[in-house]
């Protein structure tokens, strides 16, 4: 990803509310399910990492995406944004 297009994603992922916290549960099953559900159906989503997570944020951010074959647009403060390219037919993908 070029620095333009993460721009760019940043940009849009001003206005988004964060769609789900990892705390101290950690990364289960259930919530990677989630996140790739809402990936697909969005692209671009925002997270909440927790303090009680135990692990730096960038290092549980890239884990995510890892797992979720993501990528990690940003991290700031306890905040993380994601972007994967929907495979759904007829959507409206992010345009860089």
């Amino acid at each position: 990803m070029t620095s333009k297009q993460r721009s760019n994603l940043k940009s849009i992922a001003a206005t988004l509310k964060p769609i789900a916290q990892v705390g101290k549960e950690g990364v289960s099953d259930n919530l990677l399910k989630s996140l790739s559900d809402a990936l697909e159906a969005h692209e671009l989503i925002k997270l909440n990492l927790l303090p009680a997570s135990g692990e730096d944020e960038d290092a549980l951010a890239a884990s995510i995406a890892s797992a979720l074959s993501a990528e990690v647009v940003i991290v700031i403060g306890r905040r993380a944004v994601l972007y994967r390219r929907s495979s759904r037919e007829g959507f409206e993908h992010i345009k860089f």
